[in-house]
């Protein structure tokens, strides 16, 4: 099984790759070769092999990794029948004994099962068979490589679609709240530094009676407009599926199952629900999000994960808890794109520095500790082009109980 933090955290990492990495004849190659060896031992994967789209044929072009002597197929019919499982489906693993898209691989001494994903471009379509040795998961294998289908393919489609992405822009902008809830007893600040034309962060309130609102913050995984669409499914599931009497986590389960079975996303997204009342109790589900934090005093308690993330498995746990702002505390909500903000020697701002800011400031309002928090990341990092999406959102509990001027 995978470590769950290093791993999305890697993984993160290669789908950033797949974004910024410089785009010319050997992009895939390179990108499976960051594959393999970072994702080898923990996916076990083995050999990789490359079949470009000939017309009537699919014929090899690449291998990666010995391949333990054996012969291997140097071109799939088009009219394979195993050909046209994976066409339909764009990805597929052959563990089935009627069907495999290489019969070697299965009569080998050894345990080996191919795996592969249809990766295209406007021009061309390629085959990238992956062998699957011992000790696989489904799970963690089909989220893997359904994802690094999904970035490879919006990478390769992305120069395409710029004017259409300037459209996406302005409809995911009008997904966002175009203006925060006046809530009594509390202060509200909010602000998403895109670093595309469109985003993968999200975050939104809701209203549903005078003592009581909500509000979420997320992070899709990858940038541009696979992360968009998982940004608008997320927001439109949410704003229909919650209601006062409509259980947080039966929303955000159903929710999760909409994004697994999403084909045109980046498949996964870090999502922090939270209720609060006017009491200041808060009840919220954190499905894989960075922690929010709640600041009181010298006091700083992280709202951590109550579950995994949504759209990595078809079924998930999650489940409440609990916390309690007290009148003058300050809850910050915030995405990875603030705490790893880079500077020149490549040090991280870290959530640590984030802490430790908003502590020291508590005291200024909601939007002015906003304005601390962007002011003093863009600074750390040189001021310099903001590299991931980074969004934060700021609650504050006043000491007067009173809805602010």
């Amino acid at each position: 099984m995978i470590e769950p933090k290093t791993f999305y955290r890697d993984f993160d990492n290669l789908l950033k790759s797949i974004r910024l990495k410089k785009k010319d004849h050997n992009f895939l190659y390179s990108i499976l070769n960051e594959v393999q060896a970072k994702f080898g031992d923990t996916l076990c994967l083995g050999a990789v092999r490359v079949y470009e789209d000939r017309g009537d044929q699919f014929v090899l072009i690449k291998s990666f990794d010995h391949q333990n002597g054996r012969a291997i197929p140097t071109a799939f019919a088009l009219d394979d029948p195993a050909v046209q499982r994976l066409l339909k489906h764009g990805s597929y693993i052959y563990d089935e004994s009627e069907m495999t898209i290489d019969p070697a691989m299965t009569d080998t001494a050894y345990y080996a099962i191919p795996a592969a994903i249809l990766v295209r471009s406007p021009e061309q379509r390629w085959i990238v068979v992956f062998e699957l040795k011992a000790g696989w998961v489904r799970e963690e294998v089909t989220f893997a490589l359904n994802a690094i289908r999904t970035a490879l393919n919006y990478r390769l489609f992305s120069d395409a679609v710029k004017t259409d992405l300037e459209q996406a822009a302005q409809i995911q902008h009008s997904l966002l709240p175009g203006e925060l809830p006046r809530i009594r007893g509390y202060e509200l600040a909010a602000r998403s530094q895109q670093t595309e034309i469109v985003g993968g962060d999200l975050y939104d309130f809701y209203e549903f009676e005078e003592d009581i609102f909500g509000v979420c913050v997320g992070d899709a995984s990858g940038h541009g407009l696979p992360a968009a669409l998982v940004v608008r499914d997320v927001v439109i599931g949410l704003r229909m599926g919650l209601e006062k009497h409509m259980k947080m986590v039966y929303t955000l389960q159903k929710l999760n199952n909409v994004i697994y079975r999403s084909t045109y996303s980046s498949r996964f997204v870090s999502l922090f629900y939270g209720e609060i009342e006017r009491d200041g109790h808060l009840i919220y589900v954190n499905a894989g999000h960075p922690a929010p934090f709640l600041v009181h005093g010298d006091q700083v308690v992280d709202l951590k994960a109550t579950g995994l993330i949504l759209g990595a498995v078809q079924e998930i746990r999650l489940h409440r808890s609990y916390a309690h702002m007290a009148p003058g505390s300050v809850l910050v909500l915030y995405t990875d794109g603030i705490f790893e903000r880079e500077n020149r020697n490549e040090e991280t701002f870290t959530i640590n520095r984030l802490k430790q800011l908003v502590v020291e400031h508590q005291n200024e309002g909601a939007q002015q500790l906003l304005d601390r928090i962007f002011e003093a990341v863009y600074e750390f990092g040189n001021r310099g082009k903001w590299e991931d999406d980074s969004t934060v959102v700021v609650i504050k509990r006043l000491l007067t109980g009173v809805r602010p001027d």
